[in-house]
């Protein structure tokens, strides 16, 4: 429990907020080598969060996974093994570059695929809605008028609240 809370703690500060600040001073500064060499950062780290959210299910329990998970995150960052870097030209671009163009048709599909699925669910959502307030008009209407909810009381709910000790004509509002 505690590596998994320390695991938490670096990944977020060293893998996540320290590249975050160091892309906004390449932004800031335009130079174009630290500007490619954070988004080679964040290919690889998008990847890299991917890949945990699996592996943190199935193979958490193996010993030192938090360690070796820590240690893999540094070494991404680091200026001196430039992991990133490294795992970028090796891998990461490699295969981009062979399935680019399988990847940007799934994309435009994934994209007008949900384009009409949330059509779709608008579509229904109103009908569902518009049928529901139809509904609701009928009942309400179907007893002459607006409708409040009253409780309802048995005569002798009624004769035990009644007021018996007041004289005659404010007995008959009950």
């Amino acid at each position: 429990m505690v590596s998994w809370m320390i695991c938490r703690l670096v990944v977020l500060v060293f893998g996540m907020l320290y590249p975050a600040y160091a892309s906004y001073k390449a932004v800031k500064t335009k130079n174009i080598r630290e500007y490619v060499r954070w988004m080679m950062y964040w290919i690889v780290f998008a990847l890299f969060m991917a890949v945990e959210t699996f592996t943190d299910i199935f193979i958490s329990w193996f010993p030192f996974y938090y360690e070796i998970k820590m240690a893999f995150v540094l070494w991404l960052l680091s200026p001196y093994t430039r992991g990133a870097s490294l795992l970028y030209r090796k891998f990461v671009h490699p295969s981009l570059s062979r399935h680019e163009k399988e990847i940007d048709t799934c994309i435009v599909q994934a994209k007008e695929r949900s384009y009409e699925t949330v059509l779709s669910f608008g579509k229904r959502g109103l009908n569902i809605a518009a049928s529901a307030a139809v509904q609701a008009a009928t009942k309400g209407t179907g007893q002459g008028g607006c409708r409040t909810a009253t409780p309802t009381m048995s005569a002798g709910q009624i004769q035990r609240q009644s007021p018996s000790h007041l004289p005659g004509p404010e007995r008959s509002l009950w």
